[in-house]
């Protein structure tokens, strides 16, 4: 009796061995199934078509600035890479909020973006211009960054390098006048100067950076800060000085112009140029425009062209990269947020 029943529990305990060997089997096939699954959806959506027909780029800065000139630059590359135009759509006014706006309230289709800056998609919501900034989109890229941005003083100024600005703001505060664009990224530049340089200008609301070429030349202004490629030429006549630079270090294209930190403000403020989308946006589309911008920024012509533009370094960051550089610009310049705002009342 006692062998018959071993027998009974041994024969038991086989067959539910084989059972749980072939239920491991079966979870295991279903596994490599799922896992299969997931990786050819995945694969899926990291693939696109797009673009299938001509792209609008919507900017928020008027035909000849430095904002048009890199989108521009930007759009030859870009037809030659896919084949398809990439339209430019300049929309200044309210400080960007026009181009903002109208991107914002664009179908996610992929055929509409904004290629702007910091200026409307992070300083504008620090002044109170606006509630949103670019984590309210599907920011793709940073396809250039604008370090050629100088202070530059008019001739009749009299002001010959940084030492003299400083002298005559602390001897006098408030004579020195300094053009820029109320609640714009000039405007915020000023501020932070002033903070971190300990000093006083008179603001005076000049506009866009023609405008302030303009002011300048005709000594109606005495200071301004201007991409360098805007003011290159009056500065070889004389008719401007060169009288420091905003980069960490210095750009090798600006020739010996000092960085304001060799002069001991602790001050770096360049302008990374965005490529953001609506929200909801294909990620696959996000990706390819990252992917694109990437390839540009490696291409010899197109580093050529932006050098002698705008003495501009071919510097892209893709998505991760530029999410991560906006976020600690972001925060940098909320610690002004309320002499900005409190210097738009």
């Amino acid at each position: 009796m006692k062998k018959k029943m071993s027998f009974i529990i041994g024969t038991l305990a086989l067959t539910l061995g084989l059972s749980a060997c072939g239920v491991t089997k079966n979870n295991s096939n279903e596994t490599k199934e799922e896992t299969k699954k997931a990786n050819t959806e995945t694969a899926e959506t990291t693939e696109t078509s797009w673009p299938e027909g001509p792209v609008t780029a919507v900017l928020h800065a008027a035909a000849g600035g430095d904002t048009d000139f890199n989108a521009r630059t930007f759009a030859t590359y870009f037809e030659e890479i896919t084949g398809q135009p990439m339209i430019i759509t300049n929309m200044p006014g309210s400080s960007g909020v026009a181009a903002t706006e109208n991107v914002k309230q664009a179908k996610a289709d992929g055929n509409t973006f904004l290629f702007t800056h910091t200026g409307p998609l992070v300083v504008n919501k620090v002044s109170g211009l606006i509630d949103y900034d670019y984590s309210d989109f599907d920011v793709s890229n940073i396809p250039a960054v604008d370090g050629g941005t100088i202070l530059v003083a008019s001739k009749q100024s009299g002001l010959k390098n940084f030492d003299d600005v400083v002298k005559k703001a602390k001897e006098a505060p408030g004579k020195i006048v300094f053009g820029t664009e109320f609640g714009n990224f000039s405007h915020l530049q000023v501020l932070m100067l002033q903070d971190k340089a300990d000093i006083e200008f008179k603001l005076a609301d000049i506009g866009s950076t023609a405008d302030k070429v303009t002011n300048l030349v005709g000594g109606r202004i005495d200071l301004a800060a201007i991409t360098y490629g805007s003011v290159k030429d009056y500065i070889k006549t004389g008719d401007m000085i060169p009288i420091a630079q905003f980069n960490e270090e210095q750009n090798p294209f600006l020739g010996d112009i000092p960085t304001l930190k060799s002069k001991g403000i602790d001050m770096v403020m360049d302008k990374p140029y965005i490529i953001a989308f609506p929200k909801g946006t294909d990620p696959a589309i996000i990706k390819k425009m990252s992917d694109i911008a990437v390839e540009i920024g490696k291409n010899k012509d197109y580093a050529k062209k932006i050098e002698e533009g705008f003495s501009q370094e071919a510097k892209v960051m893709p998505t991760v990269e530029a999410l991560k550089y906006l976020d600690g610009i972001r925060e940098d310049y909320m610690k002004y947020k309320d002499i900005l705002q409190g210097a738009n009342k």
